[in-house]
């Protein structure tokens, strides 16, 4: 017997039990619920001429049509689909909007012996969710500082120091500057990415603060949701203060081996932004390999960027943390003392802790 499962349901299964995804692979390309397999009923010209079929000439020849270009499909599904669970044949299946296709799917498996289940509503209902989500108040600590700061090493001490966090740009591959793409895997799409951010939230305790690297709203070709982005804005931030030749080295070290071309292309694409003069600097220190005056002349840049984007914020939430060495498991555990001593969310005015 198929089981119709509301979202919440679904996903609190789906942590156990694989997730079968029939909607066509340019609809799973697009976007899909993490983790999902995707077993498509049709493929991106079937579903074509189906949905052609229907406009043309009604459900009932659509039906026929779907019919007949599954029909020799019927035993690969079956097959496919146990292999996923050997163990106790038990499945979780979805379409778009939780109709036709996962029904008649998961139809076919509870005929084959297998167990389950459906989404109520589809993978639209999941979105609906998702998008909800981001709107939920969360406890949020925002973590600053200029190009080179080792933000995100620092975010990953965090979590190591028993932190909870968000690293938004490891769910979008990519840093955030000209340069953030060099080395990184493809990026999702913003649907994609919005499905990960919300599986990755939904692993975290809500009643317990969150650290998230201070961003843009776009990061490469992906934007945070406005819902979150703005509880990040209102957030209050740590602003990691970073001496400028300790960020060039970090700089340095990172970007010294990478493809020259693609160094060239990073600082090419940011050249309106530098000023022709300095970004000549920059492409001729790159044939001679000199990465620390790269890295100098383009800091000039980002840094007025940076700090300009955090003059728009209350100074009341900005709260300076000097440091002299690069050393992110330190500087850590020193913003969790922050965050103990002013009760998680921040003090009510600016704070500027000694260096060390």
């Amino acid at each position: 017997m198929v089981h119709q499962l509301p979202v919440a349901a679904f996903l609190e299964k789906a942590q156990n039990l694989p997730v079968i995804d029939v909607r066509s692979p340019g609809e799973y390309d697009r976007a899909h619920i993490p983790g999902a397999v995707n077993i498509p009923l049709f493929d991106n010209d079937e579903r074509a001429l189906v949905g052609t079929k229907y406009k043309h000439a009604g459900k009932d020849a659509a039906v026929l049509l779907g019919l007949s270009l599954v029909g020799p499909k019927l035993a690969g599904f079956v097959k496919q689909s146990k292999k996923l669970n050997p163990a106790n044949k038990e499945v979780l299946v979805h379409c778009w909007r939780g109709g036709m296709r996962s029904g008649s799917f998961a139809w076919l498996l509870d005929t084959a012996g297998l167990t389950a289940s459906t989404l109520v509503g589809g993978y639209k209902a999941y979105r609906n969710a998702v998008l909800a989500a981001f709107a939920e108040s969360r406890n949020l600590i925002i973590l600053g500082g200029k190009t080179g700061s080792g933000k995100t090493d620092i975010l990953k001490e965090l979590a190591r120091q028993g932190e909870q966090i968000i690293d938004l740009e490891g769910l979008v591959n990519h840093k955030g500057s000209s340069y953030g793409a060099i080395g990184q895997r493809s990026q999702p799409t913003t649907e994609q990415f919005e499905n990960l951010l919300f599986q990755a939230l939904q692993l975290l305790d809500s009643g317990r603060r969150i650290w998230l690297e201070d961003e843009n709203r776009s990061i490469g070709s992906c934007f945070v949701p406005m819902a979150l982005w703005q509880q990040m804005r209102a957030a209050p931030i740590l602003f990691i203060d970073l001496p400028k030749e300790k960020r060039i080295n970090r700089l340095v070290a990172e970007y010294a081996g990478i493809d020259h071309e693609l160094l060239v292309e990073a600082t090419e694409r940011i050249r309106k932004r530098l000023g022709g003069k300095v970004t000549k600097d920059a492409l001729e220190a790159l044939t001679h390999q000199d990465y620390a005056t790269v890295a100098d002349v383009t800091l000039n840049y980002y840094d007025k960027a940076y700090l300009h984007g955090l003059s728009q914020r209350d100074t009341a939430s900005v709260h300076t943390i000097v440091i002299q060495e690069d050393n992110p498991a330190q500087t850590a555990q020193r913003l969790i003392e922050w965050a103990d001593e002013s009760g998680a969310t921040g003090a009510s005015n600016p704070i500027k802790i000694s260096s060390f």
